[in-house]
């Protein structure tokens, strides 16, 4: 829900501005409306938003550039003397003392490789063989002698592998040494600027707020406006009263700016996230998020479809919300992470599937826990609706029950925001779905009249049309109302089908994790064997344990993805929610 609010306008005496400012900043409960004018002007506000990003910069890297460029030269020379350390192992530790004797003794030595198929006796001395490639010392005394092309030259270090293994035992201290300056600058200097970040962000708030001010009478009088949420009111008129501040408390126009306050249960407010990841409510929106919230966890346990792996997902979720397990990008997620395992635990027990095992099928589970599982529906409990899986349909009849919520909020949401007049296509094309699909259902279950049914299916058509493409937009010329209800209806029925058959990704989704993790499962058991040993426990278990991992990775990753994309696309669309919002942020120490 959103919270309501009223708007404020304030006018104070210039030399009491500054009080009133501190006494709204320790209240905390205004929201001041803020201007984009003059903001990008002010030398003084600029200048403290850059040192705010380069506060946040050093922050975030955690040691200055000067720091961390010694560090990184460092360890730069030391993956290159590793490198050449690596070339050099091949040739051995040889001695460049006696090199020089050899070479003062008239010997020249010259390195070589060549492809081993073609070494031949006279070239030199072999020091190695590595894959394909031969590598040798060619010993020369007198007149140079001429190699064969295919003969590479090699151009050795001054120093053998093991002094460059000794250079890198030296650099690895340099490195201790620009990891201890780093930590000893982060002891004396992060918690000086966590404090300087606070400061700056009061400052920038401060100097925001008065650009935002409008000078009256030359200078002498200041207005400014805020919006205070409706359960805060009675607080902050007391604190105007006592200073003695003209104001002005109304409520706010459709034109105004709202910001927005989500008033929400615990269950809800898991899912708030979600809903700012789109956009959040304008304040004459509604809040998407409590039926965003549900339907997400719904098609997120349906996407997963595994009861085993919805008790991971509630232990992950429950280690990182204690704080037991710490993953940065999961930070603050613990309670929306249980929430899914939970509901991925429960439609995984009613899909019938534990680890890929079929438990519906499974001899060894009890037959009375069978009793509630999804396949028991359908034709002759074989868990088909005529030729489709009950999973299949239930997630068709999901998406229309979806839909038909959107509408609804959409025809509820237009009509208070424009009036009936603007809304009736709306209300027609509402009235025709639900009202033909109610009529159906009833038709159905009680059996009526068939002439019953038909004039009850005759009267709402007729009633429909008569909104979808005569009154659709009144005052108009009911021809351009005609042509528009026809395109409407094109558009409507070409959309709605599109949509509602989105919706079977939930069944697909399901069904391809489902059957991945039991072809683990028939994997590690071919492993296993009938007689198994050490190696087929050690084989089976790796097996099992890497593809279920790697199976519920997958499967997370599109169970979030795609119920997303049903929320944000199939729904909102068809809600008309356009979440162009922006948050209620009190003006506040």
């Amino acid at each position: 829900m959103i919270t309501q609010m009223k708007k404020y306008t304030f006018l104070v005496f210039h030399r009491d501005y500054d009080r009133l400012l501190e006494q709204l900043r320790a209240l905390g409960v205004v929201h001041v409306t803020l201007k984009q004018e003059g903001m990008a002007d002010d030398e003084s506000l600029q200048e403290s938003l850059n040192r705010q990003a380069e506060v946040q910069r050093l922050l975030r890297q955690g040691a200055p550039d000067q720091l961390l460029q010694e560090r990184q030269a460092v360890e730069e020379r030391i993956q290159a003397t590793r490198q050449e350390a690596d070339r050099m192992r091949i040739w051995g530790n040889f001695s460049r003392e006696r090199m020089q004797q050899l070479s003062e003794a008239g010997y020249t030595l010259s390195f070589y490789t060549c492809p081993k198929q073609k070494y031949e006796e006279p070239f030199g001395i072999i020091v190695a063989e590595q894959g394909s490639t031969c590598y040798f010392v060619h010993v020369n005394h007198g007149e140079p002698v001429s190699l064969p092309d295919y003969c590479q030259p090699q151009t050795l270090n001054e120093k053998s592998s093991a002094d460059l293994e000794k250079d890198i035992d030296g650099l690895q201290g340099l490195l201790a040494a620009a990891d201890a300056r780093i930590e000893a600058w982060q002891k004396t200097q992060i918690s000086v600027l966590e404090r300087e970040l606070e400061d700056l962000r009061h400052q920038i708030d401060w100097k925001r707020v008065n650009l935002s001010t409008d000078s009256l009478a030359e200078g002498s009088l200041r207005l400014m406006e805020g919006f205070c949420p409706i359960d805060q009111v009675e607080a902050l008129n007391a604190m105007l009263d006592q200073e003695q501040v003209y104001y002005e408390a109304v409520d706010p126009a459709k034109e105004d700016q709202t910001p927005i306050k989500l008033r929400n249960n615990w269950f809800v407010r898991l899912f708030e996230p979600l809903t700012g990841m789109y956009g959040w409510p304008n304040y004459n929106e509604f809040d998407p998020t409590p039926i965003l919230g549900p339907f997400f966890l719904l098609f997120f346990a349906m996407c997963i479809g595994d009861c085993g792996y919805g008790l991971m997902l509630t232990l992950i979720g429950y280690l990182i919300y204690k704080g037991k397990l710490k993953i940065e990008m999961f930070d603050g997620l613990g309670g929306i992470i249980m929430a899914l395992g939970v509901g991925s635990t429960i439609v995984g027990y009613l899909m019938g599937t534990f680890f890929g095992i079929n438990l519906f099928q499974a001899a060894w589970f009890p037959e009375g826990a069978k009793a509630i599982m999804l396949n028991q529906l359908g034709d002759g409990t074989t868990g088909k609706i005529g030729e489709y899986d009950v999973m299949m349909v239930l997630a068709i009849l999901i998406g229309v029950v979806h839909l038909i919520l959107a509408m609804t909020i959409k025809a509820i949401s237009y009509t208070r925001r424009d009036g009936f007049k603007a809304t009736v296509s709306t209300w027609g094309w509402l009235l025709l779905i639900v009202g033909g699909i109610a009529t159906m259902i009833v038709s159905m279950l009680f059996s009526l009249p068939t002439d019953v049914t038909k004039w009850t299916l005759i009267g709402i058509g007729a009633v429909s049309a008569l909104g979808i493409f005569v009154f659709n937009t009144p005052g108009r010329n009911p021809l351009i109302n005609i042509g528009a209800g026809l395109w409407d209806t094109y558009g409507m029925t070409t959309g709605l089908l599109g949509d509602v058959l989105s919706y079977i990704r939930l069944y697909a989704l399901g069904l391809a994790g489902g059957m991945l993790g039991a072809a683990f499962n028939q994997l590690g058991t071919q492993v296993f064997g009938d007689t198994p040993g050490i190696g087929s426990w050690v084989g089976f278990i790796l097996i099992v344990t890497f593809g279920h991992v790697l199976n519920l990775l997958m499967a997370c990753l599109g169970a979030f993805v795609h119920p997303l994309r049903l929320s944000f696309v199939e729904y909102f669309k068809n809600a008309g929610y356009e979440g162009s919002g922006k948050l209620y942020q009190p003006f506040k120490k």
